[in-house]
């Protein structure tokens, strides 16, 4: 019976290491989760700036290769 009761209190003790570490894994992935999305409010101006002059650049690529194509007479 002594048995019984110690393999209880050792898997108690076992589930609670568990779930102490399992705590853990969930702050880190919340302050994982609140720095992306600073990195991302951050970031977003500068994407927008760079999609914007990367329109700018294809723009101006297809207009001078509109005018400088093979005319036909």
């Amino acid at each position: 019976m002594v048995w019984v009761m110690m393999s209880v209190g050792v898997s108690f003790a076992g589930l609670a290491v568990l779930a102490v570490c399992a705590f853990r894994v969930f702050l880190a992935v919340r302050g994982l989760a609140r720095e992306l999305e600073r990195t991302k409010r951050l970031l977003e101006p500068r994407r927008l700036a760079l999609q914007n002059e990367l329109q700018a650049l294809r723009h101006a690529r297809e207009s001078l290769t509109a005018r400088d194509g093979v005319r036909s007479s």
